[in-house]
């Protein structure tokens, strides 16, 4: 199976990239599912139903969430009717939307997709690895999935490694979200699931963090209240993770950084260009 997986889109520009490649990329590289996590899509703060909607026309079969989840106060109401549209599933009982969801990818195969927040200098929510462990104990890889997709957003390094080797040899991709940095660790893991510390972002890299330069250097220097932070306006970047999957085992057989568009070293999947 051929999964992609893009990090956070910010703004306009996030929102473009996707919109002028992902559905090229969809018929390039035959791909069967495509993940993409789009919580500051709305100029960097949450999403709208609109946008989500244009996400998934773009190519999205599931769009995952952090915690900027309900920036947006439209997001409490409409994502209850997107079952596509997935919010941390560790928020506390009682929270609008879902965490987890079991999608049909264009092969016909059985995915299951999970977002969860990390509580590491983030708001502390309910404990990632105990929810974790038990949905994929109640939909374990190979017997009611053919896949197995974890969406980590978490600040802390150190925690999207922990919850990728905790669930080794149990998911196909554990996948950090939320620093918008990607990182140049793609590897898979001893017991055959891909991981990437952070997939980093689709947006303008020529910002602090997908926003504007000024407000956002300001806040360092004089520490004192300012302006709305903006998102960036320039030309986006694709950003995130390609992986193939064993049909036979639904492990990684191999994986590669996805970046396409200017500020960064281009890097594509091998794999899916032969």
């Amino acid at each position: 199976m051929r999964l992609l997986f893009l990090g956070d889109v910010v703004g306009r520009p996030g929102r473009n990239a996707v919109a002028d490649h992902l559905p090229r990329l969809r018929e390039r590289w035959a791909l069967d599912l495509v993940i993409v996590n789009g919580e500051n899509a709305a100029g960097g703060f949450g999403i709208t139903e609109a946008i989500c909607d244009d996400l998934l026309a773009a190519g999205a079969d599931v769009v995952t969430l952090g915690n900027h989840s309900f920036d947006q106060r439209e997001a409490l109401v409409f994502i209850e009717r997107q079952p596509r549209l997935l919010r941390p599933a560790n928020y506390p009982a009682g929270t609008p939307g879902r965490g987890i969801t079991l999608v049909e990818a264009r092969n016909g195969a059985r995915v299951l997709v999970v977002n969860v927040m990390g509580r590491l200098f983030m708001d502390p929510l309910d404990d990632p690895f105990a929810l974790v462990d038990r949905e994929l104990a109640q939909c374990p890889l190979r017997e009611m999935c053919d896949a197995a997709v974890i969406d980590i957003h978490a600040e802390a390094t150190s925690e999207k490694q922990a919850l990728a080797h905790f669930v080794d040899g149990r998911a196909s991709l554990v996948v950090g979200t939320h620093t918008h940095a990607p990182t140049a660790d793609e590897r898979i893991l001893p017991g055959g699931t891909a991981f990437m510390s952070d997939a980093g972002m689709c947006g303008d890299y020529d910002s602090i963090l997908g926003m504007q330069h000024e407000e956002a250097v300001r806040r360092f220097v004089q520490k004192t209240p300012g302006s709305r932070l903006e998102a960036a306006t320039g030309e986006g970047t694709l950003s995130g993770v390609a992986v193939e999957t064993d049909d036979r085992t639904g492990l990684a057989l191999k994986v590669a950084a996805v970046r396409i568009g200017p500020h960064l070293t281009p890097s594509l999947p091998a794999f899916f260009e032969s």
